[in-house]
Formats: structure tokens, C-alpha cells, sequence
């Protein structure tokens, strides 16, 4: 196998990777390389930098210290660093929802005329749940009543966040009685760090405990306000056929690519590229049109809402601008590389940063003001548009690879493809479990990273979960990933999905994949699962059902807290690579074995694919028999290919 073809399973990746090699241009796969041997201290989570009295390690053998010069252990210190990881992802996700629950009250107030609250009967829902009397009141003044409770819940210094009492009541308990439902958001994060501050905990299950209650008020604060606010600002998603891969960049067309995770300023700039100054613009300078392209989540939060076709998951970033063919690149926050600007120069891409939160040296920073939003889209654009005239014809090469794909299922609309337009339930689903038409379901999420051959591992998995009927719901760049090998349309049911799963796709029309958002729509996931359980016949929470998750390719931390907060929540989880952990025997026990008698959940890693989706099908037969439920209808039939 060629080193282009070892980095990355995807062709059009591939090709991308060799005109790489080729132009001797670094890329990200390149400064893997470079970095190895990796520090093995850093990768046991064994090495301590938290004070001045350190850098610490301790000998993983056992040979030479087995304490910091404070006298933290091994399990001290791995905790420590692994919980810090789960505070830089909570922020990160909840920052997100901080900003969409801004935006949302500046629409409310009439401060931000380029946005509208477009999904009235979800914002009064979900004021309903946040205790707001919606009765006789103006859209506006419920929206502006909901964006104050919700900026107060990161704040919040008591009490409980108001999305946990959508979990299943016997969760709620658990969480209760071990003291870890969040109080306020940022208030986890912040006494994260300070626990982990040098001479305070020295408790790796204390510590860890906490962990999870940070992590909780990710899943079920931040992000899930991010999710819900977006779909009342933006629209909420419905069903959608669009394309995916490197080959949706057009080689006679403007391509702007926004890349990042936040939605808004990308969902104003699906409005800005249909201007009919800027599409006069484009063809006078020899164009036939703008195209607008999606990269990682981003990708996501407009695919979903608008069909907008997205080029590809995180490692394909700077592959998307040595096609040659990227006028500009617009980033926000999140999983964006400073190696962007290095790439940008060897081609005439310019890129362009909008978050004060995210600014590269020497890049032109033109930041989002909600106020103004359209207009400081339509100048970002106008800046791709004059430097067409300045691409290199001869530097172009676009792969041809391109695959359709359905993405836009949420809670919402899961609800009604499954009882139709009259019956509001997911009986169905419920009902193909017990009956063993599906096996189960799984989540498979995450990122991408160099330390494995790129969306390999999530393409397999699912794969193979499919083939033993289990239905499968993705986000993010795992969803990406899986979009690319065609795994997300009806039609592939009849290629991919064993018997029973099969059945029950062509029965309601829909893939054995769902694409159900970006990475803080894991949220999405959250409630489907409390709305199985509360339909009943499947147990009495969450940990009772069969179904399991993972994230087989995971780089980020954000990755470690949606971990946490699914085992927290009572769901088998598995990591292809594992957590920074194994320097603790400890650590290593409580998170992967002790935990699942405490919240029901836990975490194993496994890094071939193969092996841990049957790890996940295992885990799911032993719910279906403590259910006592029979097995899978289709267990051990063969499903025929379909005939074209």
C-alpha cells in the first residue's frame, strides 16, 4: 500500500494527499510523523505539570518514582489530567451553546435583524420547560425570556440545570443520589480546575465523579441549549438529499468553504452567496456562479438546515485547499489547525478568522457582529470573489469522488417518520427492538485523527454493525466519514443492512444511518434515548436499553467530555485509541469496569474496529436478555446485495 493510500481510506483524500507528497507541501499527516516517538509518559496520562515544582512523571514500571515531588500518585495525577481534558471540552461545547443563546435574546429584542425565531412551536416548547407562561405572550418576548434563562443557567450557582428533568426520572435519581447533577455549567468547569489545582484532591473518584458532573452539564446544559436554540434561531432540520466529498468543490465556480462549528455567521452566509451583486461580480471575473461548501461541523449545522454540501471532515481541511480550487476559507472556533495559514500560502486561498476567540498571525480577521451579520457576510464573500481572478488553472485538481447523502433527523422529526403525521411516538422503534427486527442501536461518533488510517475505523464499524440490524446514528466528522462511502442514503440498506434492519428502513424510508447534526447534537441523541425509555417496554432507564456508543477515531477533548457524559448517562461507550489513562491501573479500572455499578455506563477501548462493534453487539444481546427479550429475528441470515 502507497503512503497515500495508508493515511487515509477515502479516494478523494488519497488523491489530495499525494499531490502532497508529490509538491512537497506538509500537511497534517507529515507532522504526525515528525512527532514520533510520541512522549510515552503523555500518553500513560503519568506526567504532571500543574505547579512549578514539576514537570513530574512517574516510571510506568514501577523501577524509579512512583510520586510527584507533592507526593501525588499515579492515580492522582491521571485523574487530574483526565478531568481537565473534560473541562476544556465542556467549555468548548458550551461556549457554543453561550453564544447561540446570545444571539437568540439579541433576535429576540430586535437587535439582530438578520436573524428570526423560525421554529415558534419548538421556542415554545422548550419555554415551557424552563417554566415560561407562554399564554398571550409575542413570539419576541418568549424568545427574549427563554435566551435569559438559559445565559443564567452557565452561571447558575445552585439549583439544577433544567434540561436534566428531561432525562428518564430513574436517571435523575442515580445522578441525585450521587451528588453529580450540575448546579451551573461554568460552575463545574471552573471547580474542575480548581480540584485539580496543585494540593487539593488527591482522590482519583472523587475526582473523576466530578468529572462526570462537568461533563453532564455539557451534554445535557451546553450543548443540549446549543441544539435547541439552533433550531428555533436557524430552523429546525428536516430531512435532506445532499452531497458530500472534495468533488462538490466546482472547478468554474467560486468555492468559499466556512469551516468550524458555530452556525452563526455560516447560516447568514447561505443567504449572502445568493446575492445578485456578488453572483454579477463572480461573473465578471470569468465564473459561472459561488459555490458554498461545509467543513467539518459546520459542514453539519448547514447541511442539515439547508442542503448545503459539504467537502469533508477535520483531516481534510488543508486537503480541501490543495485542490487549488478554494478561493477562501472562512473559520470560526474548534478543530480548525494553524497549519491552515501555511497551507493557504502555497495556493492563492485566502483564509479569514471570525471569532475573537480564534485569530491566526497574519490573517485577516473580520469579526461577526450579530447586528450586522448579512452585511459582514456578503464583504467575507466579496473577498473570495475577487481573488478567482487570482487562481492558478494549471494548480486545480479537484477529485471527482462525490456522494449523496440524507442528513436533518432530529428528535422532532424522528417522532413523526416513525408514527406519521397523526402519531407523535417512536413506538415503532421500540416495537422492532422487542421484536427483534433490530438488534439495537448504537451512536458512532467523533473525530478524526493521524493515528489511524483516516475514517477507516468508523467506516468499518459501522459497516459491521449494520450487517447484525443495528441501526446506527451518527454526527459530526463520524458522520462525514460514513457519508462518503454512501452509507447514508435508503438505498444502502439494501447493500449494507442485515435482514431485519433492512425491513424496518424500507418500511419507513429511511437510511440505516441517521445523520442527526453536528457535534453538539449529540444532544439529539440524549433525548431519543430518554424518549425510548419513556414509551416503554425497554426497561426503566437508559442503561436498561440496548444500545452502546463510540467514537473510534477521537482526537479532541471535547470527545472525552461527550464520553463522559454518555457513560454518565448510563451508555456503554468504547474508544478506538484509549484515554490517557493506562498509567493508572486504578483509573484505568473505575472508568472501564467500577463505573458501569455506579452509573450504569463505562467506557473500553479498542482500536480495530471489527472486534469493538462486536463488543458493542455483545453488550446489546446482554440488554436484550436481561430485557428478556429474544434474539435479533435475522441474526444469522445472509442479506442479499441489491441487483442494479
Amino acid at each position: 500500500m502507497e503512503k497515500h493510500e495508508e493515511r487515509s481510506y477515502d479516494p478523494a483524500s488519497q488523491k489530495m494527499i499525494k499531490k502532497a507528497i508529490d509538491e512537497d507541501i506538509k500537511i497534517v499527516w507529515d507532522r504526525y510523523d515528525a512527532q514520533k516517538p510520541q512522549c510515552g509518559f503523555g500518553e500513560l496520562g503519568i506526567c504532571c505539570r500543574i505547579c512549578n515544582m514539576g514537570p513530574c512523571r512517574i516510571d510506568p514500571f514501577g523501577e524509579g518514582t512512583e510520586e510527584g515531588v507533592c507526593g501525588a500518585s499515579k492515580d492522582t495525577i491521571v485523574a487530574r489530567n483526565l478531568v481537565r481534558m473534560i473541562a476544556s471540552g465542556a467549555a468548548a461545547h458550551s461556549d457554543h451553546g453561550r453564544d447561540i443563546a446570545h444571539t437568540l435574546l439579541m433576535a429576540a429584542k430586535g437587535e439582530a435583524h438578520d436573524y428570526h425565531l423560525k421554529a415558534t412551536d419548538k421556542l415554545a416548547r422548550t419555554a415551557r420547560i424552563y417554566g415560561i407562561d407562554t399564554k398571550g405572550k409575542l413570539t419576541e418576548k418568549i424568545g427574549e425570556e427563554l435566551g435569559e434563562k438559559c445565559l443564567s443557567e452557565f452561571g447558575q450557582q445552585h439549583g439544577e440545570l433544567r434540561l436534566i428533568g428531561l432525562a428518564p426520572k430513574k436517571r435523575q435519581e442515580i445522578w441525585r443520589k450521587l451528588g453529580i447533577v450540575p448546579r451551573g455549567i461554568d460552575r463545574e468547569i471552573v471547580e474542575i480546575m480548581h480540584r485539580t489545582h496543585m494540593g487539593v484532591d488527591n482522590d482519583y473518584k472523587n475526582i473523576i465523579n466530578h468529572g462526570m458532573r462537568a461533563a453532564l452539564g455539557d451534554g445535557w446544559g451546553g450543548s443540549m441549549i446549543a441544539t435547541e436554540l439552533s433550531d428555533i434561531l436557524f430552523g429546525a432540520p428536516e430531512p435532506i438529499r445532499a452531497t458530500v466529498n472534495l468533488g462538490v468543490l466546482k472547478e468554474d465556480y467560486v468555492n468559499i468553504v466556512v469551516h468550524g462549528h458555530e452556525p452563526t455567521l455560516s447560516d447568514v452566509v447561505t443567504e449572502a452567496v445568493k446575492d445578485p451583486e456578488l453572483l454579477s461580480l463572480a461573473k465578471k471575473y470569468g465564473a459561472k456562479g459561488i459555490n458554498l461548501a461545509g467543513m467539518c461541523c459546520t459542514a453539519n449545522e448547514i447541511l442539515m438546515r439547508h442542503g448545503i454540501p459539504s467537502a469533508g471532515n477535520f483531516l481534510q481541511q488543508e486537503l480541501a485547499i490543495l485542490t487549488g480550487a478554494v478561493e477562501l476559507m472562512m473559520v470560526d472556533v474548534q478543530c480548525i489547525m494553524p497549519a491552515l495559514s501555511s497551507a493557504a500560502n502555497c495556493f492563492h486561498t485566502k483564509l479569514v478568522t471570525t471569532s475573537p476567540k480564534c485569530k491566526f498571525p497574519g490573517v485577516e480577521h473580520i469579526e461577526l457582529k450579530e447586528e450586522k451579520a448579512l452585511e459582514i457576510a456578503k464583504n467575507i464573500i466579496r473577498l473570495g470573489v475577487e481573488n478567482y481572478k487570482k487562481r492558478v488553472k494549471e494548480r486545480v485538481s479537484i477529485p471527482k469522488e462525490i456522494k449523496g447523502l440524507v442528513a436533518g433527523f432530529t428528535t422532532e422529526n424522528v417522532f413523526r417518520i416513525l408514527g406519521g403525521k397523526y402519531r407523535f411516538t417512536v413506538r415503532p422503534l421500540n416495537d422492532a427492538i422487542i421484536s427483534g427486527r433490530l438488534r439495537g442501536a448504537a451512536g458512532v461518533v467523533g473525530c478524526c485523527n493521524p493515528n489511524i488510517r483516516h475514517d477507516w475505523a468508523h467506516v468499518s464499524m459501522v459497516k459491521e454493525l449494520l450487517k447484525n440490524d443495528v441501526l446506527v446514528v451518527q454526527t459530526g466528522c463520524s458522520a462525514i466519514a460514513c457519508a462518503k462511502e454512501g452509507l447514508l442514503t435508503p438505498e444502502s440498506a439494501f447493500e449494507y443492512a442485515g435482514a431485519g434492519l433492512r425491513e424496518v428502513c424500507e418500511a419507513v424510508g429511511i437510511p440505516p444511518v441517521l445523520h442527526v447534526g453536528s457535534c453538539v447534537d449529540n444532544s439529539r441523541i440524549l433525548l431519543i434515548l430518554s424518549a425510548v425509555v419513556a414509551e416503554g417496554g425497554l426497561g426503566e432507564d437508559i442503561s436498561d436499553l440496548p444500545v452502546a456508543g463510540a467514537a473510534p477515531e477521537w482526537m479532541s477533548e471535547k470527545a472525552i467530555s461527550i464520553g463522559f457524559y454518555f457513560v454518565a448517562s448510563g451508555v456503554y461507550t468504547i474508544f478506538g485509541t484509549p484515554h490517557p489513562v493506562l498509567g493508572s491501573p486504578n483509573v484505568t479500572n473505575y472508568i472501564t469496569n467500577e463505573l458501569e455499578n455506579i452509573v450504569g455506563g463505562k467506557f473500553a477501548f479498542e482500536e480495530d474496529p471489527i472486534k469493538a462493534a462486536h463488543m458493542m453487539i455483545k453488550h446489546i444481546d446482554l440488554k436484550r436478555k436481561a430485557l428478556k427479550l429474544g434474539p435479533a429475528i435475522h441474526q444469522h441470515k445472509k442479506t442479499p446485495a441489491l441487483k442494479t
